[in-house]
């Protein structure tokens, strides 16, 4: 788990090597800096920090670098960006890469510096000599995409920094407003805890109030009100995206794009299908297919056909300008509304 392995990282014991390893750039950026900050003063940074980008930058050059001693201090950190000789991945990059220096330098790395390998990619080639010395002889840091579990565990961590406390309930709205993109919800923590204050308490009537909310977040909650039958609710919701010039036709689609989710998850699940075996089937996140599980229980199949054959011809008629376009979503609403 990619928060674990953060949690391996501390200033008793910097390793000599780490290879981190995965698509979400937060982690990997937090392990670099937290490695970088063990090992360095903010003044040794300046002589003793080097980033290279293997792309522009053969092997060889870094290693070069990491065998140099460290000037007026007692480590160097150099740390080697795109490593993606160690994919089966092709790369535009014309640099050629003597990876025998690396293997070479795995075997007796300098006592004095540490060097970061960094891998943003989703996978590696096991098959290749150097990706099986690194695993082997570096300290692994998994920096994958954070699943619901991970999230809610990272949400914990960060509040217990400042001794908050954070309602469950006001945790699933947060995943619900926000989705998995961990930098957005730290940064939307970090807010919620200035606002509280130290040993504060964050509610779902917090979250409602302080988080930002982007077009595709205001559409969820839009369809909430759509499934609770609250017109005034939804009304209000569309006529702040209208004041936000958001486009009907944009809004719309989004709408329809939702509703096709929430009645194909519901489908799925009706034939037995696990969350997880949805989420591959229809090729979405699996937190995506739960949050339109959830909403499927207050619809019936026929009702999510009608909803999407009428969202079908709003489309047709917004595009041939039969009825005023903002008008068209407002007779939707009070529609599903029961007006």
């Amino acid at each position: 788990m990619a928060i674990d392995s953060l949690k391996t990282i501390n200033s008793k014991d910097i390793k000599p090597v780490y290879l981190l390893h995965g698509l979400n750039a937060f982690i990997m950026k937090k392990a670099r800096d937290k490695i970088i900050q063990h090992s360095l003063s903010d003044e040794e940074k300046e002589f003793n920090l080097s980033i290279y980008d293997l792309e522009e930058t053969p092997i060889e050059q870094v290693i070069e670098d990491a065998e140099t001693l460290p000037f007026l201090g007692d480590k160097r950190v150099v740390i080697a960006k795109n490593a993606f000789f160690l994919t089966a991945e092709k790369s535009k990059s014309k640099v050629e890469h003597d990876v025998s220096k690396l293997q070479d330098y795995l075997e007796q790395p300098a006592p004095f510096s540490t060097l970061i390998v960094q891998a943003p990619y989703e996978k590696l080639d096991e098959r290749k000599k150097i990706t099986k010395a690194l695993k082997k002889q570096a300290t692994y840091v998994e920096a994958n995409e954070f699943n619901e579990h991970d999230l809610v565990q990272w949400i914990k961590d960060v509040l217990h920094k400042r001794n908050v406390e954070m309602d469950e309930d006001a945790k699933q709205l947060l995943l619900q407003l926000v989705g998995l993109n961990v930098t957005i919800i730290t940064n939307e923590v970090e807010k919620m805890m200035l606002y509280v204050g130290d040993n504060g308490v964050i509610t779902r009537e917090v979250v409602h109030e302080l988080v930002a909310k982007t077009l595709e977040q205001n559409v969820f909650t839009l369809i909430e009100a759509v499934m609770n039958k609250n017109l005034k609710e939804a009304l209000n919701i569309y006529q702040d995206l209208l004041r936000n010039n958001e486009e009907p036709i944009k809004i719309l689609s989004l709408l329809a794009s939702q509703f096709r989710l929430i009645y194909h998850t519901k489908q799925l699940s009706g034939q037995g299908y696990s969350q997880q075996q949805i989420a591959q089937t229809l090729k979405v996140h699996p937190f995506r297919v739960k949050i339109a599980l959830q909403q499927s229980r207050k619809f019936e199949e026929p009702l999510l056909r009608s909803i999407i054959k009428e969202l079908a011809e709003a489309d047709y008629e917004m595009k041939t300008g039969k009825i005023d376009k903002e008008l068209l979503l407002q007779l939707f609403f009070l529609k599903q509304a029961g007006v």
